[in-house]
């Protein structure tokens, strides 16, 4: 083996890399490593094209290793690491979208990026070494890209930005940003932020960037070692490369004679009829090909293009004359519908609709046992508030099979969550569990913030609290290699072509709680990039503007269907007997209120329930299972047990008391049983707690005493037989009442 090796330091850390031991049949393969952290990347490159799609089939996976944080799958019945967890699918999506921009745009050969999480030191993420070992393969492989790029992790701590915070550092940091690209051109951006004002979050931004400085060039360095020669897969000297040039000109122009009357003539302000007019222009060049007898492989590669040629007319209608597809300026907004309370028995609903896109959200609000367990490579512990994003092929006017969420659902999913989750009550405020699902029943442009408004809507019409409501906007981007570009307010479908940029910022009236940005363009400069927060903030105050006319503010009663908590706290000495022996007794009031209860190790108990006699009678108990007796209490009890000395008497579950045979009653009782059976329903009064924890009750004490009624000398109390539960006399059996 060849065995490479690479280190610098970067934030205070040492990053290292390895090249020529682990995985030799790729294309190209390095590990690196950051602290304890360890990452395995892999690129290979299909030698074959995929004609007839209008796509880079580009494959990004992020594989979580549970061993890597030395842990076992906490199933019992599972223990191998199964599909990719969300977050996994996550961070594929975000290092995805940092290297994408870079490669040509008319690639269809399959090109696979599998990075593995090998070693996990808790304190350092994996996302950052992954994306940087990423970039180090596809520099030194024969593969086409126009990198490298580096990633960054930003956080503020006390006021000061740093770069990489530890996992224990980014719990108390406001910011949580990713960076990807160059010191001066940007590339990728995800971020979660607790409010923070545009300028300081382009702060942020630009402090990440100016940190990936001294990893570009240390990947330079290395590509410069050991970087092989770069496979040429457009070569424009080959007879189909020159026969499919002398085609595409031909359709360009064609394509080009069109764009008036098939474009721009007629406003298209709903993306149906965008749809039937691209299905206009592939129709129309499919005819084309074939009078000019074009062969099959030809034909497909431009039917594929199709979409692109009409993107670009699209891009540079708007940079020469401002002009949208569907008509409206620049910085105008789609028309706007806001509706709450949609559904009846749903704990809350909200409607939000931009143009053609419109997203339902609904809430429940669950106990606090419903909280998701996360039991990943990096995290462990609850979630107590999930969004759940859901699409199907109607969504898009299509037909297709019903599947769970796929990849981009989740991302958009995780979007929507990470957007509201600044704005959320404490648990302490609001103890419920929060599930929103946004059903997404029309996309175009922008579901994601659509379903971000519409949660809102929804929470509020829930009655959560949430500290203020939260909207989002895309925005997006006309630009050419010459430089010139125009920002575009409310992205929408076929604007999102070559040169564009997806920039989605959710946030209050006062910052910004999430962003994620990714572009089709080399990199965004810094005008740019402070001139779309700018418009982002003056759309998402206009669309604050228009929900705050539906619902301004939580509902102050949640939905008569939603379930109520309420919350006690109990002695935690207490705590056992609640739950007893293997969970019995709890499980007990749980089948019989049909309530769900909570039990925290401080004592605090949450009774969760919709039905208000059930949660009374399940607090009931509790309180009668943890209530402290106490001398002169009065209990309606039921007899347990008969002795020759007296009768146990069952007050309160699990507690019992002894009826001294003496104290049943002022006329002379030789046996209890003589008065008493078991079962029998009696009230007695608590004369004493002795000091040994043991009840002493009485029933003759609650009944008048006779007036011929003589005392009489005091028995003698030899207890020798029975015993008590619940806190009673404890002894064998065989001894007797004395006299």
């Amino acid at each position: 083996m060849n065995v490479k090796n690479w280190s610098m330091e970067w934030g205070g850390k040492t990053l290292s890399v390895e090249m020529g031991k682990l995985a030799l049949l790729t294309q190209a393969s390095c590990t690196v490593r950051y602290g304890d952290t360890v990452i395995l990347a892999t690129v290979v490159m299909s030698s074959n094209t995929r004609d007839g799609i209008d796509f880079f089939p580009l494959m990004v996976n992020f594989e979580e290793k549970l061993y890597a944080a030395g842990k076992i799958k906490g199933s019992r019945f599972i223990k191998r690491e199964g599909k990719a967890s969300e977050e996994a699918v996550l961070w594929g999506r975000l290092i995805d979208r940092a290297i994408r921009p870079l490669f040509n745009e008319e690639m269809r050969n399959d090109v696979q990026v599998i990075l593995t999480a090998l070693s996990f030191d808790k304190e350092n993420d994996s996302q950052i070494p992954a994306m940087v070992a990423a970039s180090i393969a596809l520099s030194v492989s024969p593969i086409p890209w126009n990198g490298p790029i580096a990633g960054v992790r930003v956080g503020r701590l006390n006021g000061a930005w740093v770069i990489n915070p530890a996992l224990s550092d980014r719990e108390k940091s406001d910011a949580d940003l990713v960076v990807a690209g160059t010191p001066d051109k940007l590339i990728m951006v995800e971020a979660g932020c607790k409010e923070i004002p545009e300028g300081e979050v382009l702060e942020g931004m630009q402090f990440g960037a100016h940190n990936l400085a001294p990893v570009l060039d240390f990947i330079k360095k290395i590509q410069s070692e050991v970087g092989q020669t770069k496979i040429n897969l457009l070569d424009s000297t080959s007879e189909q490369e020159l026969k499919l040039k002398e085609v595409e000109e031909e359709v360009k122009a064609f394509v080009a004679g069109h764009v008036n009357d098939w474009i721009f003539d007629t406003p298209k302000k709903s993306r149906l009829e965008r749809v039937v007019m691209t299905v206009q222009f592939s129709n129309a060049i499919a005819e084309l090909l074939k009078s000019k007898e074009v062969d099959e492989t030809i034909t497909k590669i431009i039917l594929g293009r199709v979409k692109l040629y009409i993107e670009k007319h699209i891009t540079e209608r708007i940079l020469e004359k401002e002009q949208r597809l569907d008509g409206r300026s620049l910085t105008e907004i789609r028309e706007l519908y806001n509706e709450v309370g949609l559904l009846p028995r749903t704990h809350g609903s909200g409607l939000f609709m931009r143009g053609d896109t419109q997203v339902l959200s609904v809430v429940t609000l669950g106990s606090p046992g419903d909280v998701q367990t996360m039991d990943t490579m990096e995290e462990n512990g609850t979630k107590r508030y999930m969004h759940h994003y859901n699409d199907t092929p109607a969504t898009y006017g299509e037909c297709g099979p019903l599947r769970g969420p796929g990849n981009r659902a989740i991302g958009h999913g995780a979007l929507a969550e990470r957007a509201l989750i600044p704005v959320l009550p404490s648990e302490a405020e609001f103890p419920y569990t929060v599930r929103v699902v946004s059903e997404v029943l029309g996309s175009n442009g922008s579901s994601s913030m659509a379903s971000t408004c519409g949660s809102t809507l929804s929470l509020m019409d829930a009655g959560v609290p949430i500290k203020k409501p939260v909207a989002g906007i895309a925005m997006g981007l006309a630009s050419d290699k010459k430089g010139n570009w125009k920002l575009l307010t409310d992205l929408q479908d076929v604007e999102d072509g070559p040169g564009g940029m997806d920039f989605k910022i959710t946030g209050t009236r006062d910052g910004v709680t999430a962003m994620q940005m990714d572009t089709k363009t080399d990199g965004l400069n810094w005008e740019l990039v402070k001139e779309t927060f700018k418009r982002s903030k003056e759309a998402r105050l206009q669309i604050l503007d228009a929900m705050e006319k539906v619902i301004a503010e939580p509902r102050k009663e949640m939905s008569q269907y939603a379930p109520r908590i309420v919350t006690i706290m109990i002695d935690p000495e207490k705590i056992r007997d609640v739950i007893g022996p293997g969970g019995k007794i709890i499980n007990k009031i749980i089948d019989e209120t049909g309530a769900t209860i909570d039990i925290e190790q401080t004592g605090r108990v949450l009774v969760t329930s919709s039905d208000a006699v059930g949660l009374q009678k399940a607090l009931d108990k509790i309180k009668e299972l943890t209530h402290e007796v106490t001398a002169g209490e009065i209990y309606e009890g039921t007899v347990a047990r008969l002795e020759d000395f007296g009768a146990f008497v069952n007050i309160l579950p699990g507690k019992d008391g002894l009826v001294h045979v003496s104290e049943i009653a002022w006329t002379r009782t030789d046996k209890p049983s003589d008065v008493l059976k078991i079962g029998d329903k009696v009230k007695v009064v608590v004369r004493e707690i002795d000091n040994l924890g043991r009840v002493n009750l009485s029933i003759r004490a609650l009944t008048d005493k006779p007036a011929d009624y003589v005392e009489q000398p005091p028995r003698e109390r030899s207890f020798g037989g029975g015993g008590r539960s619940g806190g009673g006399f404890r002894g064998g059996h065989g001894g007797g009442r004395g006299r």
